[in-house]
């Protein structure tokens, strides 16, 4: 676990803003019918499932992002290029291929996606970015990500619906987009600049739209704080279900 000392408060509220083989021909067998062996019984077809060995829904461009190293996935699909509404998986990869767990609803920016995030725009980042680190205002769930906890996270305020954003960072990921890896989700530092924006996290839902996050039911981001391993590099593949299969 990693301590901080709690930063600005306004911080935590302007996150949100912004294969057959061939054999010799057959001889007539001239033996005695009755010597003859039996017939194999036919077997039955089984479909023998395979785990894909790269993430469904990805075409080369947004698969040839993925790092080798990566041995979990959240995948974030959004419903259309402007829509806030989307569906969170985690895959996790074995020998075997990818393995998917279980799919929960999502919310994202309120005017969706794009490939050119600015601070803002109300849409969030389309891209495969790192995830390496977490924090909240609650306590640590059980996360072997590092975790800050402080009241840095503090949400205040209602949200685009209406709805109260208290509790929208009890626990948050920090998506490594215009930020510094290794630090705590509050770090300011933004290596593109401050006009592309930052402080992108998965975060607790609200019920309605995000300014740029992705937010998930309380009990997912517990479940998924504690599934999230940096031994296992995880990323997250978000978009858009189009832009994603490019």
């Amino acid at each position: 676990m990693i301590t901080h000392k709690p930063r600005v408060a306004l911080l935590a509220a302007s996150l949100l803003l912004t294969g057959c083989g061939g054999g010799d021909a057959a001889t007539p067998d001239s033996r005695p019918t009755a010597t003859r062996p039996a017939a194999a019984t036919p077997l039955p077809d089984v479909a023998l499932e395979v785990a894909p060995q790269q993430l469904p829904g990805l075409g080369p461009k947004t698969w040839a992002k993925v790092p080798a190293e990566a041995r979990q996935a959240v995948v974030v699909t959004g419903r259309g290029r402007n829509s806030s509404q989307s569906t969170v998986v985690l895959y996790e990869r074995s020998d075997i291929g990818w393995e998917a767990g279980a799919s929960w609803p999502a919310h994202n920016a309120l005017r969706g996606w794009t490939d050119h995030h600015r601070a803002g725009d109300l849409r969030s980042p389309v891209g495969v970015f790192t995830l390496t680190d977490a924090g909240g205002l609650l306590r640590d769930p059980g996360t072997r990500l590092p975790y800050d906890h402080g009241v840095g996270f503090t949400a205040t305020g209602t949200g685009f619906e209406g709805e109260p954003l208290a509790g929208s960072f009890d626990y948050v990921i920090a998506i490594n987009y215009n930020r510094r890896p290794g630090t705590s989700p509050l770090d300011w530092t933004r290596p593109l600049g401050a006009g592309r924006g930052g402080g992108i996290w998965l975060h607790v839902d609200h019920d309605g739209p995000t300014q740029g996050c992705v937010s998930i039911a309380r009990e997912h981001m517990r479940e998924l704080l504690r599934a999230l391993d940096p031994d296992r590099h995880p990323v997250v593949v978000m978009g858009d279900a189009k832009s994603l299969a490019r």
